[in-house]
Order: C-alpha cells, then structure tokens, then sequence
C-alpha cells in the first residue's frame, strides 16, 4: 500500500505531464486511503501546478503544456470536490472572480470558486482572460462585496494593479474589498498595489474573506 507521501506525489506527477486518467485514479486512491481532499488538493494538485507555472515562467513548458496539465488537475478535483471540507461561514457575502487579462491560467480561480461555493458564499465568475472593463462593469452592476483577481503569470501581474486603478477611477473602490492571488503574487505584491489581501492558496483564500466580511 501507497504512503500517503507517495500518493501525494503520484498525483502531483500525473498533474505536471497532463495525464487525466492517473490523476483520476491517484485521487481516487487519495480518498481510498482516507486523505483528506483538501490535502489531496493542496499537497497534490496545486503543488503539481505550482511545477507547472515555474515551468512556464522559464520557457520549459507552453501554453498547451498548461491546458492539459489544467484539464488533468481538474478531472482529479471533480472526483475530490464532494468530499472537500470547509466550515460554512458565519458572514455571506457576493464575491467576483475572475483571471485577469491576458491571462489564461484559470486553475486556481476555480479551487477558489469551490471553496467559496462550500462555505456560502455566492460567487460571479467571470472566467480567464477578463478584459478589465469587464470587471469594472460587473462592480458597477452588481455591487459585490469582494473582487478577486488571479494571475499565473508575471506579465498579467501588473493588469491587477491597474484594475485597482480602474476601480478608484470610477468611484467603485471605497465601496468593495479587492483580493489577488497566484502563483507569482504575495502579500508583498498586494499591499503595493493597495490590494485588501492575498491568499497563498484556495483554503487561505477563504479565510481572507470571511474575515474581510466580518462585521467590524
């Protein structure tokens, strides 16, 4: 029988060469051998797509390495998703999500989304490669109370500073809160470009807007 240690790096191998079907089975045998999803997720996909993004940073891997490592990761989350655990939160709240412009690295959005999605919140997703104004007109439509932004690569990092601008342009950002988040962003990064907050990962995520949500 597998260690946990190894069916971990099982199905963050099978993630970084884009292989569904041993990601299907490597998160199935998580289950099988009563790790978490939330491990399996965080210690096994997300940590194969962490691979994969430095891989693309360095020219190693290109945008098709992406997507079928995407495609892989995901079919291991849609057999993990039913069995992740997170508390439901104490505030609700309406949180936008989306990639932001030329970005189309949406992997880590959409462990967001789940996790947000489990714990109540209601979430708007407005998908990868969102051109700026997008976002800028869902805020003035809907009036949500956060706006998460997500970039994989360093190039789109600064599309989120220039959301904020946008934002404060228009009058919008005193109104909600703004989040990033990564592979290449930071606490360091958000706070330089007047973001509320950072999540390192989807669970940190979560965490971040209930106590952004929470009555002061």
């Amino acid at each position: 029988m597998p260690s946990k240690n190894e069916i971990l790096a099982k199905l963050s191998e099978c993630v970084i060469k884009g292989d569904v079907e041993g990601c299907k089975k490597w998160a199935k045998t998580a289950l099988e051998n009563n790790i978490e999803a939330n491990e399996a997720i965080a210690n096994g996909c997300a940590e194969g797509m962490k691979i994969v993004g430095d891989k693309f940073e360095k020219g190693e891997y290109y945008v098709p390495h992406v997507l079928l490592s995407a495609q892989a990761m995901m079919a291991a989350i849609e057999i993990l998703k039913p069995y992740v655990k997170v508390e439901k939160s104490e505030v609700t709240g309406t949180v936008v999500l989306g990639v932001v412009e030329g970005d189309i690295h949406e992997i880590g959005k959409n462990l967001v989304k789940t996790m947000l999605e489990a714990a109540g919140f209601k979430v708007v997703d407005l998908g990868k490669d969102v051109p700026l104004t997008k976002i800028v007109e869902t805020v003035k439509e809907m009036s949500p109370d956060i706006v998460g932004l997500s970039a994989l690569m360093t190039t789109t990092m600064p599309n989120m500073h220039k959301c904020i601008e946008m934002l404060e342009k228009e009058g919008l950002r005193d109104k909600i809160k703004v989040i990033i988040g990564g592979a290449p962003t930071s606490r360091e990064f958000a706070r330089k470009i007047g973001a509320d907050g950072w999540g390192e990962d989807a669970s940190a995520a979560v965490n971040l807007v209930k106590n952004l949500l929470k009555p002061k």
